[in-house]
């Protein structure tokens, strides 16, 4: 019976996370007043009272997002006791805190420049991300690749859903051809620019140099990446792994159906929201699934 802690991405968040934590538990407080130091502003302000809009702000919806998930399992103590873990997309970086491989500190500076890298390579071109639904992932990824301009296949979020990224011209054509073919459904998503996808090199480059320069250790259990939905814990291997995410694709589905196939019977969700959850039991129903 092995215990998989998973964490989610950008996209959990919502008004008044985090409250119940900073109020109840002295340890949070703390963690949650120092990263209000390390940011340079009152994250818990706009966490804990802000509206949708001010959440949705690049410089806050990811901090938001690591901070919930990774004092969350802080405040678990010593009923944490992952046999592996993952994340989806930001959620890596609050795997790799919760699980040791780099300090709280660290994790927060990374998951802030991220952010704002990101935001500024969306700024460069038009550029989008859109859903697919009900179409198998070589279907899609045969889509992608014939239809004109920088469009590919992102996020494998579980079997039937693909979330595909690219120029925002050539992700409207790939979505009409996607209909065509069979998809339910191909609907461009409400988000800033593609993530996972080429149009991040500016953003993986800066990003690269910050990765670099961070000090990661051995994690206390198997870390299940995005980059190669495997068991990794070689701290070089972990960092190499980390700079390649941005450009490319979340293997979600192969990580979760490795880790089942490497003993994982429980999956519980350590963050806002129940997102991974419902994808986890898509995946395979035969496991269960649970919120920290």
């Amino acid at each position: 019976m092995k215990k998989a802690y998973v964490f989610p991405g950008q996209g959990a968040q919502f008004s008044g996370m985090g409250k119940d934590l900073y109020e109840k538990s002295a340890e949070a407080k703390a963690l949650f007043e120092q990263a209000n130091e390390i940011l340079g502003f009152r994250i818990t302000d706009i966490m804990f009272e802000g509206t949708a809009d001010e959440l949705k702000q690049t410089k806050v919806t990811q901090p938001a997002v690591f901070l919930h998930s990774v004092i969350l399992a802080k405040t678990l103590g010593d009923s944490f006791k992952p046999d592996m873990v993952a994340g989806h997309s930001l959620g890596e970086f609050s795997a790799l805190v919760a699980a040791g491989a780099m300090t709280f500190e660290d994790g927060l500076k990374l998951v802030s420049q991220r952010a704002m890298a990101m935001q500024k390579a969306c700024e460069i071109t038009p550029s989008t991300m859109a859903a697919v639904l009900n179409l198998d992932d070589k279907t899609v990824e045969d889509i992608c690749e014939a239809t004109e301009g920088i469009v590919v296949a992102a996020n494998y979020n579980c079997p039937g859903q693909l979330v595909i990224s690219g120029e925002t011209p050539a992700v409207e054509r790939a979505c009409e051809a996607l209909k065509a073919a069979g998809a339910k459904r191909a609907l461009i998503l409400p988000v800033g620019g593609a993530f996972h996808s080429p149009m991040m090199e500016p953003a993986r480059e800066e990003l690269a140099a910050a990765i670099e320069a961070t000090t990661f250790a051995q994690p206390v259990c198997p870390v299940y990446q995005n980059v190669t939905a495997t068991a990794v814990t070689a701290p070089n291997e972990i960092k190499h792994n980390l700079i390649k995410q941005l450009t490319a694709p979340v293997k979600w589905t192969q990580s979760v159906q490795n880790m089942v196939a490497d003993g994982a019977t429980e999956f519980i969700e350590v963050g806002p929201g129940n997102v991974l959850q419902g994808l986890v039991k898509k995946i395979d129903s035969s496991v269960s699934t649970s919120a920290a």
